[in-house]
């Protein structure tokens, strides 16, 4: 039988969007947020030819700067003061909750609720800036040694153009660091996500012209190109179930009297994602494996002959690459689930409370059991992730698809579309509850 909320839920309707001045405020305030990241994109960065870096881009686009400038909505082809995005950030993020899973000092922070997630934040804050510097200073020095077939990419070389490279990167990553905490503040869904979001839709169309380009010009079929586009479509109705999948875990909490009334009694879930990592394992695969091929562009395909043996044998659809982009992500899988989720600290809540699963004894024993579940769950998770990522990589590396129709631009596009009309439809639903107390309370005053 379906619970208040449910059926409450069900009764939303676009009417009510009309009345929710709160929610209209909040989308106008993203899309103002979003369209303020967009024009950043534009503004180029000083001392850097664009004609020159557009070609050098073109010929080494394959690599990681190609997935780099995917996330990054275009701006580092185009050499923009967002070039870094919000990369130094998310992997600050990552390196911060790397370390509360194995630092005691860190760990107990993030037990002290409010306060220590403050710290945390503030220690994410200063890992960004300390990434997006060292990023952007090796940014600046890869500039500097980049020439195309009409000269060098930045004309003046120097320190004055390192420093002002580093200020100007380190100050975009930190002004779209703040606009994304606003954005999640006063607007609606995960501001990090959204801006990530934005510049991979902002750069859809681009991709599917140039798509289209390699239809018109004979490298594509006519065929082929509606097969990519109906397995895009395919690709993100399997997202959007896999995504939605869940494994809920029965909790009963036992009854209570207190006087001549009983307490308690009633069951909940406990709800286990299929995919608990998100877009975290395929990012860093690709990243990992992708180095190597980068390298050697940069270097100019004159690198030490083992860097060039390797970056042969790791090239997009090589039997190897696939081999070693399916382990990565299947390893990424298991070793993020392990850092977010940790049955034992549920287990000892659930103990606190007096929940327990119906069968397994609380403590220990309903730790080694969501352990167990969980496990279970990564290993369908860690498939679909495969199946996802690898089926885009084989048209990318056999037809030069871009990478706009790979799997983890599409993963994180759905992921994140998801989770904003999730929250926008917490805020109608809140609206309309808000109606109903209302006139509860009118009624309750005649």
């Amino acid at each position: 039988m379906a619970s208040a909320a449910e059926q409450l839920a069900a009764n939303i309707n676009f009417g009510a969007f009309s009345k929710a001045t709160e929610l209209k405020k909040r989308i106008w305030f993203t899309l103002g947020a979003l369209i303020i990241y967009r024009l950043g994109t534009y503004i180029p960065l000083p001392g850097v030819n664009p004609q020159i870096l557009a070609d050098i881009f073109r010929q080494q686009g394959g690599g990681i700067l190609g997935m780099f400038d995917m996330l990054a909505g275009g701006a580092l082809h185009r050499m923009t003061i967002f070039a870094l995005n919000i990369m130094p950030y998310i992997s600050a993020s990552i390196i911060v909750q790397l370390l509360t899973a194995v630092s005691p000092q860190m760990e107990a922070l993030k037990k002290e609720g409010e306060s220590g997630r403050k710290k945390l934040n503030q220690y994410t804050r200063y890992g960004t800036v300390l990434l997006a510097t060292v990023q952007a200073w090796g940014l600046a020095v890869g500039l500097e040694a980049m020439t195309g077939a009409s000269g060098a990419a930045v004309p003046e070389p120097g320190l004055f153009f390192k420093i002002a490279t580093v200020i100007t990167l380190v100050g975009g990553t930190l002004f779209l660091m703040w606009l994304g905490e606003q954005i999640t503040a006063r607007g609606i869904g995960n501001g990090i996500s959204l801006i990530i979001f934005a510049g991979i839709v902002a750069e859809l169309p681009r991709a599917l012209v140039s798509t289209l380009e390699l239809g018109r010009t004979g490298a594509l079929s006519t065929l082929f190109i509606v097969f990519l586009l109906l397995m895009a479509v395919g690709v993100v109705f399997f997202i959007v179930f896999m995504e939605r999948a869940q494994r809920r875990l029965l909790i009963q909490y036992p009854k209570r009297q207190m006087g001549n009334r009983v307490f308690g009694g009633e069951a909940s879930h406990l709800p286990l994602k299929l995919n608990t990592a998100g877009v975290i394992p395929p990012i860093f695969a690709s990243s990992l494996l992708l180095l190597p091929l980068t390298a050697v562009g940069f270097a100019g395909g004159e690198g030490p002959e083992w860097l060039q043996a390797v970056s042969r044998y790791l090239a997009h659809g090589t039997p190897l690459y696939m081999i070693l982009y399916s382990a990565l992500i299947v390893f990424f899988c298991f070793f993020y689930t392990a850092i977010v989720f940790n049955p034992a600290d549920t287990a000892e809540n659930l103990r606190k409370y007096g929940g327990f699963i119906p069968g397994i004894r609380p403590g220990k024993n309903t730790a080694d059991y969501i352990d167990y579940v969980l496990t279970r769950l990564t290993v369908i998770g860690s498939a679909y992730l495969v199946a996802v990522c690898l089926l885009p990589e084989i048209l990318i590396s056999q037809h030069s698809v871009p990478f706009y129709f790979g799997g983890t631009s599409l993963l994180i596009v759905v992921t994140v579309t998801m989770d904003t009309v999730a929250q926008i439809h917490s805020h109608l639903l809140a609206h309309q509850y808000e109606g109903l107390i209302k006139k509860a309370k009118l009624r309750g005053r005649k």
